[in-house]
């Protein structure tokens, strides 16, 4: 692992759950994103 060093200064305990909880939370917003911006998901969810 080439950024090993990151975690002398950033408590695993503390970093990892920022970076899961950050990953989450940007794949939910683009979810949502579409969703809310396609007219094809609706009719998709619909069986159209």
């Amino acid at each position: 692992m080439n950024q090993g060093r990151i975690w002398c200064v950033v408590n695993p305990t503390v970093g990892l759950p920022l970076f899961l909880g950050g990953v989450a939370a940007i794949s939910l917003i683009v979810h949502f994103a579409v969703m809310g911006n396609t007219d094809w998901v609706a009719r998709f969810f619909q069986g159209g």
